[in-house]
Formats: structure tokens, sequence, C-alpha cells
């Protein structure tokens, strides 16, 4: 039988790519301290990782596929086939983004002002390469964690991932530059993605992953109209295309369906009934696929 080794990322990442999946119908069990998690797809065998290693081991033939993020691509600088973005974090929908921080007193203003200074990260090698491209010369070291306390005592900025900036804040600290912006990405290597089996079920994993997440900010709407009320509804739908539409046993009535943004659901529901529909169902959805 043929497999197709997958990299799930452990840490952050591993409780919101395990949910992704499951929305996307694949049930993911991890006992433990176990690396090697268990999926429910004979033709599928796991094995998990940090984020930081994952695209090291695809570029190997370690794994045939993988989810990390572009952050770690970058600083692996590995040779790995991009297949999908899967914009999705720890926390949020948000991009993830690697800055440069100083604390809020420091005279440093910009990338140039970095010249000659002191810098701490997890991103050594995306930073080095970032500070060439400025044509900036700084000492990049190793930071083993706790990165926001290392200003101003032990080094002048740092290098830090953040969503929100809210950790940033709380340790008064002041962003000046964006380093790297990244996401969650699908990848493959070049003989995985050029065989024709692994490179199908590659993709059938895509389509189903970005299902899934695009289903996240989405919801469905059922509802029963008057035929006399249907153009006033209608009106009220932001839909993704046009409202599907099925008639009832009773002709004076239609029953009508349509997908939209979840944020959108509470003000709008108010309206359908006011415009005439009756019995309005609001459902989640695992998968959108356009």
């Amino acid at each position: 039988m043929n497999i197709l080794k997958l990299g799930i990322p452990k840490g952050s990442l591993q409780e919101s790519t395990i949910k992704l999946f499951g929305k996307a119908g694949y049930n993911i069990a991890v006992s433990g301290r176990s690396y090697v998690p268990t999926i429910d797809d004979p033709e599928i065998e796991c094995l998990m990782f940090r984020a930081q290693e994952i695209a090291r081991y695809v570029e190997r033939g370690v794994l045939d596929v993988g989810l990390t993020g572009k952050d770690w691509i970058t600083e692996n600088n590995a040779d790995v086939v991009e297949v999908e973005d899967l914009i999705y974090s720890k926390a949020t929908s948000k991009m993830f983004r690697w800055v440069v921080a100083v604390p809020e007193e420091s005279d440093i203003q910009s990338v140039k002002d970095l010249a000659g200074k002191r810098i701490a990260t997890e991103l050594v090698e995306a930073t080095k390469r970032y500070l060439a491209r400025h044509g900036v010369s700084a000492e990049v070291e190793y930071s083993w964690g706790a990165t926001e306390i290392k200003v101003p005592h032990l080094v002048d900025a740092i290098v830090e991932g953040t969503e929100t900036g809210t950790s940033l804040r709380a340790h008064r600290l002041r962003i000046i530059d964006t380093v790297v912006e990244s996401n969650t990405k699908l990848i493959a290597n070049d003989r995985a993605w050029s065989d024709p089996w692994r490179r199908e079920k590659i993709e059938t994993l895509a389509v189903l992953l970005k299902g899934a997440l695009e289903a996240e900010g989405k919801v469905g709407l059922k509802m029963n109209v008057p035929r006399a009320c249907l153009a006033q509804v209608s009106a009220e739908l932001p839909a993704l295309h046009t409202p599907t539409i099925s008639n009832q046993i009773d002709e004076e009535w239609v029953a009508l369906e349509v997908i939209v943004d979840k944020h959108t659901a509470r003000n709008l529901i108010p309206r359908l009934k006011k415009a005439g529909a009756e019995g309005i169902i609001e459902y989640p959805l695992n998968s959108v696929i356009y």
C-alpha cells in the first residue's frame, strides 16, 4: 500500500492543526507524549515534529508533506513546494509577524539604527538576511526563550514573533519594523510532488483543509419565505453567489438557503424576519469549497 508521510507541528500549532484536520474529515489522535499520532486514513502516516524542523525534514524526504510556517521555511532556507496557504495560527486567523522591537525609551527608530547593535531572536538566519538586505551590520544571537525580557539589559533589540503585539506592549517594547510575515503552509518535497499518487493525495488534503478553513468564518442559514416576500428577503442576503431556493408543498412558500459571514448573522437574522422570513435556522459549517 502507498503511504503518505505527513508532518504535524508539535507545540503552539498542534491543537489548532488537529482541530482543522477534524473539520476537514480527518480524525487525528495524540497519545500522551507520543510523536506518532494516529489518523483515520490508512494511506497516511503521521509524525509530529516542532514547526521549526518540519521544512527541513520535508526537504530531506523524511516527510512527504507537512504543515509549518513560512517563517521556518525562510529560516531553514528550505527548498520545498509550497502547496497551499492556510492562514491560521494558535489563536487567530491573522498573519503572524516577526518584528524588530526595542524598549519604548530606546533611541533606535529604524533598521539603520541597529548598526553595531546586539539582537536576540530565535529567527537567527532570517534576521541576518533581513539586516543584509538593509546593508546593516549587527550581532545576532540565538535566544532560547523569554526573549522579551532580554532588552535592554542583555541586548539592544529583539526579533520576536507576534500575532497581536499584546505581549510586546506588556513588556514596554516598541515595534520598529517587520522582518518576516508568516502563515501556515502545506508543503511537500519535489519527489513526493512528482509522484502521481502522492501528488493527488496531497492535493486532496489541500482542498479539504482549505475548505475547512474557509468555513470557520461562515455559517449557513435556512428559512421559509412567502413567495410574496421573496424579493425583499433576497435583497438582504450577502450570499457567496445566489441563494438556493426550493419549492414547498404549499405553493405560496419557498425554502431558502444561503451561506453568510458568521459575524454578519446576528444583525442579518432580525432583518430577514422583518422582511418576511420564518423558521430561520443558523447552522455551523465544516467545509466551504469554492
